[in-house]
């Protein structure tokens, strides 16, 4: 079987890279797409902002109960790129063809423009627009979420907190930050970790990390929900994963995780393999 390798980091995920004959592409047509072959387009825009594009892949053969893949790149809030998810759009599109997928950009944070809500107010303008052109691409509402590191984060508070349709089946967190409060985070002495966290928090209170944080947004109604995190990562604690592994488990609610003890913000080889066959199998059981 084969398998592509994708490694993420904080800043930036290093993926491999494929090239595309289809051009730009601004959607809104009334007649259905021809189902019996695939389609791909590239930066379709939901919004004025240039970063307010994604790139869409539809199977051939696809009905109205196809499910949708939503792929939310990582970067820290203020960086990273829908390219960098490119590998794991590859490994869904030859691994589990009949589903579709979307793999978005969001705008960035910088000293002017904070993270949230905007970025969290982008997945909701794409799910939004996917719903409108529901009929036209041929696909259902139901939806599942794979993030990397910031997107892991982001697909998750948007899945608990923002879902208000249930749309969402099923979430994917690989290396996601979940606990803004967690004392690993408040009291860290990494310079280069502060730096991004005051990024984000720029409301230090405790109310907004709350708000914040997928740990105390997740209630009895959330999506089944898997987890992947690296046990000597030096950006995310392992209790950002334990914590909201017991979280999942408090409320019922289907989960899995998977600690990598001797991995960082990222991994290959074996422990790779081990997250596609299981990100694999838990996509193809609750999407």
């Amino acid at each position: 079987m084969k398998y592509l390798k994708f490694v993420f980091i904080f800043f930036m995920s290093i993926s491999v890279m494929t090239s595309c004959s289809t051009e730009r592409s601004d959607e809104g047509g009334i007649e259905p797409l021809n189902t019996s072959e695939s389609y791909e387009a590239l930066n379709i825009s939901y919004g004025d902002d240039e970063n307010q594009v994604f790139d869409l892949y539809l199977p051939a053969n696809r009905t109205t109960i196809t499910k949708t893949i939503i792929l939310v790149h990582g970067g820290g809030w203020t960086s990273g790129d829908k390219e960098n998810m490119t590998a794991i759009k590859n490994f869904i599109k030859d691994q589990m063809p009949s589903y579709a997928v979307v793999n978005i950009n969001y705008r960035l944070a910088d000293e002017n423009n904070s993270p949230y809500p905007m970025q969290i107010n982008d997945i909701t303008s794409v799910v939004n627009y996917l719903k409108t052109n529901q009929e036209h691409y041929t696909i259902s509402n139901d939806l599942g979420f794979i993030g990397a590191s910031a997107g892991a984060h982001l697909s998750l508070l948007w899945s608990y907190k923002f879902d208000s349709n249930n749309q969402v089946d099923m979430v994917c967190s690989i290396v996601g930050p979940t606990n803004f409060t967690d004392p690993a985070y408040l009291n860290n002495t990494n310079v280069v970790l502060q730096e991004l966290l005051d990024t984000y928090s720029v409301d230090t209170s405790t109310d907004f990390l709350e708000t914040v944080s997928p740990y105390h947004s997740v209630t009895a109604t959330a999506p089944p929900t898997i987890l992947f995190y690296g046990g000597d990562d030096p950006l995310i604690p392992i209790t950002q994963g334990t914590a909201m592994r017991d979280q999942l488990e408090a409320l019922d609610i289907a989960h899995q995780f998977t600690l990598y003890a001797d991995e960082g913000h990222g991994w290959t080889d074996l422990n790779l393999i081990d997250t596609t066959l299981k990100l694999k199998v838990f996509i193809e059981t609750y999407l």
